[in-house]
């Protein structure tokens, strides 16, 4: 129960990771404070994850909203007294398409999502992981930072950006005892990458499983890597036994690429 007696904000709480990170928090002992942009997806998690309601509480919330963000930390603080960790899935991932074809758009959502929505968020959780003596952001990001995979320079662009931002982040935040680090997956085999594959699979007339395979030939466990592992990786990240580790990376990937 690395968790017992805090309380974790997850941002993103929808299939695959978002969810797989809240199940691990409240295994673990934590209060769950849960936020998404679907009311009706907050509601079943909520409802799923602990039907008696003591333990989870959450928001419809835009995370570039700075009232959303706001109204999100005063309801978890209201509720279970404090602040502790923030894990940021939210994410947006459509942006497709090279130099010449790419929607800009696309790009520019990207970068306000996960970039600046992402800023909006610990503006408002600053304060309160401070007024708690401190606390643990994770934020996600995506192995597409280094290494060329589907087409989708838009996002991989603006998980980078987030990274980099990390850095200043945990030397700013430090002196407050908060703690930034990122937890860097690539294949997630959960629904939205089981539904992409396929889908491929249908495609091309072939299996799933074979073109799982081609996916993960070259990893070192020749496996792709499961939602509710990376999720493990944040909870590590969230609990005390992480807290001398701030402004660090961890690629969670099956070895996939190692560096």
């Amino acid at each position: 129960m690395i968790l017992e007696g805090k309380t974790v904000l997850v941002a993103g709480v929808g299939a695959g990771l978002g969810r797989e990170v809240a199940e691990a928090a409240l295994r673990d002992g934590a209060n769950l404070l849960l936020a998404a942009r679907t009311e009706s997806t907050l509601e079943q998690a909520a409802k799923d994850l602990d039907p008696s309601g003591a333990r989870v509480a959450f928001r419809r919330t835009d995370i570039s909203d700075p009232a959303d963000c706001e109204a999100l930390v005063a309801l978890g603080e209201e509720r279970f007294g404090a602040l502790d960790a923030l894990v940021q899935v939210a994410a947006f991932e459509q942006s497709f398409g090279g130099l010449h074809d790419t929607d800009l758009e696309s790009w520019r959502r990207a970068y306000e999502t996960n970039v600046l929505g992402t800023l909006t968020l610990l503006r408002a959780v600053h304060p309160a992981m401070k007024r708690a003596g401190g606390g643990s952001v994770v934020l996600i990001g995506s192995q597409s930072m280094f290494k060329v995979s589907l087409p989708q320079p838009g996002y991989a662009a603006s998980k980078s950006a987030l990274l980099t931002a990390m850095y200043y982040l945990a030397q700013e935040l430090g002196p407050d005892n908060v703690r930034l680090n990122m937890v860097i997956p690539s294949w997630m085999w959960g629904p939205p990458v089981e539904a992409f594959l396929s889908a491929r699979a249908k495609n091309e007339g072939r299996s799933t499983e074979d073109v799982v395979g081609e996916v993960t030939r070259d990893f070192a466990l020749k496996r792709m890597t499961e939602d509710g592992e990376v999720a493990e990786a944040a909870i590590f990240f969230c609990s005390d036994r992480a807290k001398a580790i701030t402004g660090q990376h961890l690629l969670v990937n099956c070895g996939e690429l190692m560096r």
